[in-house]
């Protein structure tokens, strides 16, 4: 199925209605077994007029899709989706070496961040990992370290839609909305090791934010357990990204977040600090101290974990506006580890307003920036189009 629509013929409201049709088209083709293919002829464009992508599951990435499409049209591109070439099944043997992001061109400006391949191996590990399809997947995402968090957002979305399966190791749950502008959050358990792989297939779906809630040790003395940490920067000691993304390169949460985060925490008078959160894969860090604590020292970390730098990192790398509010469970560097009946007694009084922060946070995201928080600071010379500011070219 070949379908073509120029948006200097469409009347100033019917975008989103052909955008819509060029998803259905696309559809219909990834149900026949093609990856689709995206044409892009853009006019106003003087050094890259005419752009095409492959890509894989259109349902999975839809609410972006039809948002993207929808703005070029407005600008009066003309738009073709059209059949590329036959999916690989995931037990393909040729699959291994398409996922390789290493080999991905990037002398040629894209549609996509992603190849096909990699979007459908990314798409059917989230089922796999969260227990949900990757089409429940909503446009804020919330990850945390501990399941209490999850407890707390079922409490307040009864109706969430959760893992169709007990056992998964890291479940989701899903506080859907028909426009796709609901909650889902994720229980990426403790390391970088997991924070990596969840966002490495999360960032397919091209979220608008991801934010890290969690715990975290306070490594300062003026704060105390309940604290809440909102980080300005990260010292990455986790390692699991060196190779991709080296520590040289700076790292920040998003500051339209951030500044968001820090006026709900205002408003309801809780007790934070601002500053760089350690990220360690080191779950023992304590018995091998000396490198750690001069780290500490140097960064004038505040805080220390093992998963929001990771997260912030990928973030970086895929283009995503992410931040980390943590709360302080324990002080180890002041004679306060965490101990189990202090924990349990922590953890029922933190969860909640933790959670709320966060989607009192999103709300607001939501009202302000409903066509996706603008993200230039996360973009590099070889964007792919779509995300795009409207005056990229």
């Amino acid at each position: 199925m070949d379908l073509t629509i120029d948006g200097a013929d469409l009347p100033e409201d019917d975008h989103r209605a052909a955008a819509r049709q060029l998803c259905d088209a696309a559809e219909t083709i990834d149900a026949d077994g093609w990856y689709p293919e995206i044409e892009v002829v853009r006019p106003w464009s003087q050094h890259n007029p005419r752009l095409t992508g492959e890509f894989a599951r259109p349902s999975a990435i839809r609410r972006y899709l039809e948002r993207e499409l929808a703005a070029l049209l407005d600008r009066g591109a003309r738009i073709s989706v059209r059949p590329a070439r036959r999916a690989l099944g995931l037990d393909d043997p040729a699959l291994f070496d398409a996922l390789d992001e290493s080999g991905w061109d990037l002398r040629a400006k894209k549609l996509f961040l992603f190849g096909p391949e990699r979007m459908a191996l990314s798409l059917d590990r989230l089922g796999h990992y969260t227990g949900t399809s990757a089409d429940a997947f909503q446009r804020y995402v919330v990850f945390t370290n501990y399941a209490m968090h999850v407890d707390a957002f079922r409490e307040r979305f009864p109706d969430a839609l959760g893992p169709s399966r007990d056992g998964v190791q890291m479940p989701a749950w899903h506080h859907l909305e028909p426009d796709g502008s609901g909650v889902s959050i994720v229980n990426i358990g403790v390391g970088p090791s997991n924070a990596k792989t969840v966002t490495d297939h999360v960032a397919v779906l091209r979220p608008d934010a991801m934010l890290m809630i969690g715990h975290c040790g306070g490594l300062r003395n003026h704060q105390a357990i309940g604290d809440f940490v909102l980080a300005t920067a990260y010292l990455r000691a986790d390692h699991i990204l060196d190779e991709v993304l080296p520590t040289s390169v700076p790292v920040t949460p998003n500051q339209r977040l951030n500044s968001l985060l820090l006026g709900a925490l205002e408003r309801r008078g809780a007790a934070f600090r601002l500053g760089t959160v350690y990220t360690t894969d080191n779950r023992n860090w304590e018995l091998n101290q000396r490198e750690a604590l001069e780290a500490m020292r140097l960064s004038r970390s505040v805080a220390v974990d093992m998963e929001s730098a990771t997260v912030a990192a990928n973030g970086f790398r895929y283009r995503i506006p992410n931040a980390t509010l943590l709360c302080v469970s324990d002080k180890p560097l002041h004679g306060s580890p965490k101990l189990s009946a202090a924990a349990r007694d922590f953890y029922e009084a933190s969860r909640r307003s933790h959670l709320d922060i966060a989607l009192e946070c999103l709300d607001e995201v939501r009202s302000r920036h409903p066509h996706g928080i603008p993200n230039a600071d996360l973009r590099s010379t070889d964007e792919p189009l779509l995300g795009a500011p409207p005056d990229v070219d």
